[in-house]
């Protein structure tokens, strides 16, 4: 304890408010990839059946949906704060705080995990596709017995990868007041020059995103075939 005490003399006394900081993180990052995995992935798939090559070609569509997902892409997450400040009050009924990041993390995400969801599922073999559409396969279970399953692995990579971004983003929203890591390393480590405090966060958000590599990692091993 007197080793900690020495090395991290500003940490220790606000412990209590580290773990907070790592729970709202943990919080934002979770719900996050929920919402915005199970919408990004819709639009993902949407995207692959749509295409001129999809198994339900619809140019129109496809052409409104790759445009809204490259626009929101193109939008650098903290103007992204800002561009749908009305929307996060009028959803949360408040602008601050973790379950107001959830908004702007949620919106900032669906676009990047749709298009890595599009170029996982891309990947396909079209011979599986076509065989399953000779066999008299439906579209619904192309999509579930042959894109999902077969692009299992890539799905699970790219997955990782949003997870891992989305984390970044909770830092990133945390600077500007909806707490986490991100604000505790801002507020106290930066604005108070107390670095220790800065470095904490910093290693438990590493250490986070080892943990969902290490997890992906072995999870893209575990569904691949072999």
């Amino acid at each position: 304890m007197s080793i900690l005490n020495k090395f991290l003399p500003n940490v220790m006394p606000i412990w209590d408010q580290v773990w907070q900081a790592t729970l709202e993180t943990l919080y934002m990052t979770f719900f996050s990839a929920i919402i915005a995995g199970i919408l990004g992935l819709i639009v993902g798939i949407l995207l692959v059946v749509y295409d001129q090559g999809g198994i339900m070609p619809h140019p129109a569509v496809y052409s409104i949906l790759d445009k809204i997902v490259n626009i929101f892409r193109s939008i650098p997450f903290v103007i992204l704060l800002a561009v749908i400040y009305p929307l996060t009050r009028l959803l949360v009924h408040t602008t601050i705080g973790n379950t107001a990041a959830l908004v702007p993390l949620v919106v900032g995400t669906i676009p990047f995990y749709a298009r890595q969801v599009q170029n996982a599922l891309v990947q396909v073999d079209g011979g599986i596709i076509e065989a399953a559409q000779a066999m008299g396969a439906s579209n619904i279970d192309i999509i579930f017995r042959v894109y999902l399953r077969e692009g299992l692995p890539d799905l699970i990579r790219v997955s990782v990868l949003t997870l891992i971004s989305l984390i970044g983003l909770t830092a990133m929203a945390g600077a500007v007041g909806a707490g986490g890591l991100g604000n505790l390393a801002v507020s106290i480590g930066y604005q108070r020059f107390q670095n220790d405090v800065t470095f904490v966060a910093m290693i438990i958000i590493l250490i986070m995103v080892f943990i969902v590599q290490g997890v992906g990692d072995w999870l893209t091993r575990l569904t691949t075939h072999v």
